[in-house]
């Protein structure tokens, strides 16, 4: 048995550096006229999805307070961040148990086995909030083995996107953006992206996607107003509009986005790719970011979805 390696807190390991700074893609629509849509491309981060980013900062936190490396990191995913969890804490020594809802797709627990992550598996119909229930008792059971990261109320989640995320994206647009755009699910995205967005202008307008109801495709995305537990990071005050996009409205949009401009991105970036084409449909002149938030190689094993109709 290989013995778990130290890493201080001084010096992160080099794969570490690689999260962040993607690029912006202009994408190209039907009907385009003074209207510009670009996607930040989440899926080029190392892991493969924007969770790099608070799964980083989580572990830095944890790290710093010195919960870790000692004790194994646990959370509840639908995939993306316990890849990133399990992919970043491989580098720097830190052991990962994700509790992983059993319709998460095989690549995503294909991905967390490699990096060496212990798979909890819990009952594909209670979807993350279930997952997240056990994740809990994992860790009221045993609190000397786990550091509990909790990213639904964890508020290095939303940090990192202030620290981060928004800085580059006002940076790669110029300021010129009137419209942010990104699914909701943890909501740390949104909230961390959109507050220093607004901070940097008051105009600009803060979309929120969710599903268009609690019985969905769309792995990782949280119908809020029917949620039994609305992440604690959530604040509605935060946005200016909340879109609901059925889960074939996403598919269609993830189809046409491989197809038409050759970027293959998840459910959830369709999802608000469609939300941001329905809001150019009504603002013409809007000029539009939104999150593409992973890679739609983690979706292959659906090949129903991917089909053409």
């Amino acid at each position: 048995m290989t013995a778990v390696r130290q890493l201080s807190v001084t010096r992160e390991p080099a794969l570490w550096e690689l999260v962040g700074n993607t690029p912006l893609l202009p994408v190209q629509f039907p009907g385009s006229g003074r209207g510009r849509l670009w996607l930040k491309a989440e899926w080029l981060n190392p892991g493969g999805s924007v969770k790099d980013r608070a799964a980083r900062a989580i572990l830095r936190d944890g790290l710093a307070r010195g919960e870790l490396p000692g004790k194994r990191l646990l959370d509840a995913s639908s995939g993306n961040t316990g890849i990133a969890y399990a992919m970043l804490g491989a580098a720097a020594g830190v052991r990962v148990t994700i509790c992983l809802p059993g319709n998460a797709s095989p690549e995503r627990w294909a991905l967390l086995k490699v990096y060496g992550a212990e798979v909890v598996v819990t009952d594909r119909m209670d979807g993350t909030e279930g997952a997240a229930q056990r994740a809990r008792e994992l860790a009221e059971g045993s609190p000397d083995k786990y550091f509990y990261a909790d990213q639904y109320s964890n508020r290095a989640n939303p940090q990192a996107h202030r620290e981060t995320t928004g800085p580059e994206i006002w940076a790669q647009t110029g300021g010129r953006l009137t419209h942010f755009v990104a699914a909701m699910g943890t909501t740390g995205t949104m909230m961390g992206t959109g507050s220093f967005l607004k901070e940097k202008n008051p105009a600009i307008t803060l979309v929120g996607v969710q599903p268009d109801s609690p019985f969905h495709g769309l792995e990782g995305l949280k119908h809020l107003p029917t949620t039994a537990h609305p992440p604690a990071l959530y604040d509605p005050t935060v946005l200016d509009k909340v879109a609901e996009i059925p889960t074939e409205t996403a598919d269609r949009t993830a189809r046409w986005l491989a197809r038409e401009s050759g970027i293959l991105v998840g459910w959830s970036a369709g999802a608000a790719v469609a939300a941001a084409l329905d809001l150019l449909g009504s603002e013409p002149d809007a000029q539009v970011v939104v999150i593409g938030c992973d890679t739609g190689t983690r979706y292959i094993s659906e090949p129903h979805r991917w089909a053409e109709r």
